[in-house]
């Protein structure tokens, strides 16, 4: 039976051999070398030793010398007990402050057992022997093992590091429903519980998923007992390889380390500035620009944070504030910013001149031309162009467009735009979820914008169509179930009163109209809704069978022909488009 002792469950890390006999090899997880003479000879690492790559947005790393080159550890030799995460280099420089009574026992010479009775010098116990007493002392007190030790410079964290699944489906990058553990040696999995063959709570594969409250508590103790310790590291260190990241792409790692730096010492501008850029790499452009804001009222004349500013404000379509703070960028910006700028705004004054004369052809060709000359993070621009589009009644066109536009935290947005500004997002938002037919999406964005401005006429006029169309729908929906198919078609009516270019109630509509043996009527719906999103399938199938029903094979083939390369696999689509090829060729044969 395995031995489940702090001791084991903390793993087996063994420092390299010194030369010269100061004291004999051991294998302890918790001690560090005593401090060597000149003469000493000892093969050294960097003094940033490699890091392992983990998936996660997070990282903790320690640096351990001990007054003298650090020495490399051998790796693991007995298997973890629980699921490993990959781990992080520990290099940090401290002295023990509170060793456990498992780690260490103190002797009158003033010298110390480690584990298995190493004798070594008190003073020479560094932070691997305060990192097991902390672990062992979190273990103890929570009853599970959210850290776990690989090594004796090795510390994971479940959740928080690699690519790892753990229990619950937290944890690293790896967000797949892919069973790991099972991929694992049974002696690295998670030790499950199964009463009565079943598996406590629920389960996804073979991973036990906790109840919320309780993987809620393990994280926060887990990442605040994980911050006690990353704190120990040298801010400049964590920055460095926070660069290193970022240079080879991995943006969310260098991310976390840049946020760490920032945690030991919130008031160094270049912190703050990194993190931007990392940020600015993961889309996440607002966030960036509150960021670069901070690094510059730390130190007014970062002229790379005033650089990086003006260059975020030109993306999301802020002409005069990025000129100002190109400005103040001294040698970091030329001519060429500021002329791309001025260029932008001649762009994005020609849409405002567009919008105001309600010209919506000329309104998308400029909200074109504005994201192509650098305003491609503005999500005023492409609800400029949404709403222009679905003036023009280019419905699917409008959906694509925000879809392909920046995809910001509404709470972001209302921060950074204002209520207003939000507020007019959202407004388009929901017209173009209404004419998606994603209603309750629709309601739940209107809504919003009316309350972060009640006084916007259009937001309230929006609103009020939604709640009706929606209604609409409800109410035919009903009627349809139960087969009343005249009145479902006067309740689809009604909503698209409301909203005459509405194409999910005229393909309603049309299915009730079917029902009904009013083909022609059917199809002019078909049509009206196809126009709208010419991609719409329901409209198009319908369409092809009421033209069968019609003896109009020509037409059906058309419509089946190009539904079938849309869903080759659509047996409904298969059989309509041979019953009607086979009709054509009847009829041919007749004539």
């Amino acid at each position: 039976m395995e031995d489940n002792s702090p001791e084991k469950k903390l793993g087996c890390g063994i420092l390299s051999a010194v030369k010269r006999n100061i004291w004999p090899r051991r294998s302890t997880s918790a001690g560090s070398l005593p401090q060597m003479n000149e003469n000493t000879n000892v093969k050294t690492a960097n003094s940033i030793t490699k890091r392992r790559r983990s998936g996660s947005d997070e990282a903790s790393f320690f640096n351990s010398s001990v007054n003298g080159p650090e020495v490399p550890p051998k790796p693991c030799t007995k298997p973890v007990s629980n699921n490993p995460n990959k781990p992080a280099a520990v290099n940090q420089q401290h002295q023990v402050r509170n060793p456990s009574d498992e780690a260490t026992r103190t002797t009158p010479n003033n010298q110390v057992y480690v584990n298995h009775g190493r004798r070594v010098p008190k003073e020479n116990v560094s932070i691997s022997g305060e990192l097991e007493s902390m672990i062992s002392d979190h273990q103890k007190s929570k009853g599970s093992s959210n850290l776990v030790r690989a090594s004796s410079s090795n510390v994971m964290l479940f959740g928080n590091l690699g690519n790892l699944r753990q229990p619950g489906g937290g944890g690293g990058g790896n967000t797949n429903s892919y069973n790991v553990v099972d991929q694992l040696p049974k002696t690295a999995r998670e030790d499950v519980s199964m009463p009565n063959g079943k598996y406590p709570n629920s389960v996804m594969g073979n991973v036990v998923k906790k109840s919320v409250e309780e993987k809620r508590g393990e994280e926060q103790t887990g990442n605040s007992l994980c911050r006690a310790i990353s704190t120990r590291m040298d801010p400049e260190t964590l920055k460095i390889m926070g660069n290193e990241d970022y240079k080879n792409g991995n943006f969310a790692e260098a991310l976390a380390l840049y946020e760490a730096a920032i945690a030991i010492d919130p008031s160094k501008a270049s912190y703050r500035s990194n993190k931007s850029a990392a940020l600015t790499a993961l889309g996440r452009i607002l966030e960036a620009v509150f960021e670069c804001r901070e690094a510059i009222r730390i130190e007014p004349n970062y002229h790379r944070a005033h650089h990086r500013l003006a260059n975020l404000y030109l993306r999301l379509g802020e002409v005069e504030k990025a000129i100002y703070h190109y400005k103040h960028a001294g040698p970091e910006a030329d001519g060429d910013d500021i002329a791309k700028a001025r260029t932008l705004q001649t762009h994005l004054n020609r849409c405002t001149e567009a919008k105001r004369l309600r010209d919506w052809n000329t309104l998308l060709k400029e909200t074109d031309s504005t994201i192509n000359a650098g305003a491609d993070s503005a999500p005023q621009i492409y609800a400029l162009k949404a709403e222009a589009l679905l003036k023009l009644h280019r419905h699917q066109e409008a959906d694509e467009t925000l879809l392909r536009g920046p995809n910001f935290n509404v709470d972001d947005c209302t921060k950074y735009f204002g209520p207003i500004g939000n507020a007019n997002l959202l407004a388009v938002q929901a017209q173009v979820d209404m004419a998606a037919g994603r209603f309750h999406d629709a309601l739940a964005a209107i809504q919003r914008a009316v309350r972060l401005d009640s006084n916007n006429k259009e937001a309230n006029n929006v609103m009020r169509k939604a709640k009706a169309v929606a209604a609409a729908r409800s109410n035919g929906n009903e009627h349809f179930k139960a087969s009343q198919y005249s009145e479902a078609c006067v309740a689809y009516g009604e909503g698209l009163d409301h909203d005459p270019h509405n194409s999910i109630l005229l393909c309603n509509r049309a299915t009730c109209r079917s029902k009904l043996g009013h083909f022609e009527k059917a199809i002019e719906d078909c049509t009206h809704a196809l126009n709208l999103r010419p991609g719409y399938t329901k409209a198009r199938l319908r369409r092809a069978d009421c033209n069968s029903k019609l003896g109009k094979w020509e037409a059906s083939i058309q419509d089946y022909e190009m539904l079938q390369r849309e869903t080759p696999d659509n047996e409904e689509v298969k059989r309509g488009l041979s019953e009607a090829q086979m009709q054509l060729k009847k009829q041919q044969a007749g004539q």
